[in-house]
């Protein structure tokens, strides 16, 4: 009929009509013909190689953007590769949604072509999951993984759409109808607040503190609570730490910046106000004896539930910019500033002043081969040249991701993507695209070691085809942490000749592979050699992979993470 229209296409109108932009995927069967039908109607699709990597970009374009990312994947294996996006999102509270094709209903449970119950499979995953049995459900069902996934604390949904729900068809007047009834019936969760009585008390534990503390991490950068933050830190006095995905919510050289100085600064304060961060694995679980024993922890969260598990001093229930716009009208009415010569802003300030001396004596040499600190200043020093808006960095990998957040200096908010809460390897492309594509005015620079960026490396290849402004920076060290690390006692059995289990093929041309697809590549290996392809490539704008040769003995396993192995 003239006047019908199938599954594919009401699902497209769907996403378009409740205000989705962009999506994310890998097209097959069942689902090329929704990709198709929502480029039709203004969606942009950014197609992948590989479902891991575009849902990497999926939850990290929710966290950008604070709108729910979508990634497409096909059924069974499709869904599967999926869902390490999928909880990414989860595990980072990043709003995200994975819409799945599925086998046909009347097939199930005989073998049919990628059968799988998907919905059983993204249970442990996801907020909300729900199968479209009909075509009529349609509508009502992507509002129902749309909604849920920015309300309370953000997380991903999923979407269950059958192959014969996609061939169905209805007209276009009843499609009509359906949207519009959705559309009237959405209601959104208001924004939680704690009462004011709450926040007297938080002032009140904060104006009393001798040393207090100001911790703030992602999902204060994803509550746009910036402005408030350095409203607080500057009419308070009171230094602060930043989660590593907090960085640059307050500009990382800010004067009370206490990064340099984490360790005095979360062992010896005595009441810390933690926004947007959990006291997790990242915190040291807000334990001794990293954290004082008498620590009073005032946690803003907007997870209820969240505030339960960590017990803290006083939990305070709410978005963190609007609780922090009430804590800044409190302390407004009655004003208190530390002040530079306060005995912990100086103890502080003298201890990030001695590290920080210290690091720069590290960085103001030119080892060669190169270590990774040579490199790091060079990277360091050519993105603080960019100015404003300031390039999303893009970090992973054991060693480079972790000098690189001692390193890399972040001055503007969600200007920093790394391996997160999960330590998730793996994400530096998918993360590069999302950036690129949720900041097109913002060069995006990515800062990998060698095993990360081969996680998702194919995906250069995206890159070129959709011409995005991603300079791949890879630190070749020839493996996991460097290399062959083992004593000759472990150096024995029948494959001994193999390389070892952290080797990779030594002098790797990771620059040609971007070449292959038309991009420019360069290797490195000297400064003047990296400070000139630094200069033509963030100049260029355009999709470039810099191979930077790393002595291979010039990292340590895991980072500072040697006590989990």
């Amino acid at each position: 009929m003239a006047d019908s229209l199938d599954g594919n296409v009401l699902a497209a109108k769907s996403f378009a009509r409740f205000g989705v932009t962009h999506m994310f995927g890998v097209v097959g069967i069942p689902v090329t013909g929704l990709a198709n039908r929502a480029v039709q109607l203004g969606i942009r699709f950014i197609a992948f190689h590989n479902e891991q990597s575009a849902g990497y970009a999926a939850s990290a374009y929710g966290y950008l953007t604070g709108r729910p990312g979508l990634l497409l994947t096909v059924s069974g294996p499709g869904c599967v590769h999926g869902l390490a996006g999928l909880s990414n999102a989860m595990i980072n509270t990043w709003p995200m949604v994975m819409i799945s094709g599925s086998s046909d209903q009347k097939d199930s449970g005989r073998g049919d072509f990628q059968e799988l119950d998907q919905i059983e499979a993204v249970k442990p995953f996801s907020k909300f999951s729900v199968k479209a049995v009909d075509i009529k459900e349609i509508p009502d069902c992507v509002a129902r993984v749309l909604d849920p996934a920015v309300s309370g604390r953000p997380g991903g949904c999923y979407l269950d759409l059958p192959t014969d729900v996609l061939h169905q068809t209805i007209t276009e007047s009843e499609a009509e109808k359906l949207l519009a009834e959705v559309e009237k019936g959405r209601v959104f969760e208001a924004t939680k607040a704690p009462p004011s009585s709450e926040i007297e008390k938080a002032v009140s534990v904060l104006r009393k503190a001798e040393r207090p503390l100001i911790v703030f991490g992602k999902g204060a950068a994803y509550a746009r609570a910036e402005g408030e933050l350095k409203k607080l830190v500057e009419r308070t006095g009171i230094p602060f730490l930043p989660t590593p995905m907090g960085k640059g919510l307050v500009n990382d050289d800010h004067e009370l910046a206490a990064s340099a100085a984490r360790s005095l600064a979360i062992g010896k304060c005595d009441v810390a106000l933690v926004v947007g961060a959990r006291l997790n694995w990242l915190l040291h679980f807000g334990e001794s004896p990293k954290w004082d024993k008498d620590v009073k922890f005032i946690l803003v969260d907007v997870s209820e539930e969240e505030i339960k598990l960590r017990k803290p001093h006083l939990g305070l229930v709410g978005d963190a910019k609007k609780v922090l716009e009430m804590i800044n009208k409190e302390i407004k009415d009655d004003p208190f500033c530390l002040g530079k010569s306060h005995p912990w802003v100086e103890a502080i300030s003298k201890k990030v002043k001695d590290n920080v001396s210290k690091m720069e004596a590290q960085l103001a040499k030119d080892v060669v081969p190169f270590n990774f600190l040579t490199p790091m200043r060079i990277i360091r020093d050519a993105i603080l040249g960019v100015g404003s808006p300031a390039p999303v960095v893009v970090s992973e990998g054991a060693n480079t991701m972790d000098v690189g957040r001692s390193v890399l200096v972040q001055t503007e908010p969600r200007t920093r993507l790394d391996a997160g809460t999960w330590g998730t390897m793996g994400v530096g492309l998918g993360y590069c695209i999302a950036a690129a594509v949720a900041n097109p005015e913002r060069l995006v620079v990515a800062v990998e070691g060698d095993s990360g960026f081969g996680f998702s490396a194919m995906e250069v290849e995206t890159l070129v085809r959709y011409k995005l402004p991603v300079v791949v920076i890879v630190f070749n060290n020839g493996g996991v942490y460097g290399g062959d690390r083992r004593s000759p006692e472990e150096v024995s059995g029948p494959f001994k000749d193999d390389p070892a289990p952290t080797s990779f093929v030594p002098g790797a041309a990771y620059h040609t592979l971007i070449e292959a697809f038309g991009g420019k590549g360069y290797l490195v290996g000297t400064p003047d050699e990296l400070k000139s392809a630094l200069s033509e490539s963030f100049s260029a704008r355009k999709p470039v992979v810099i191979n930077v040769i790393i002595d291979p003995f010039a990292g340590a396993e895991s980072g500072r993470m040697q006590h989990k192995n």
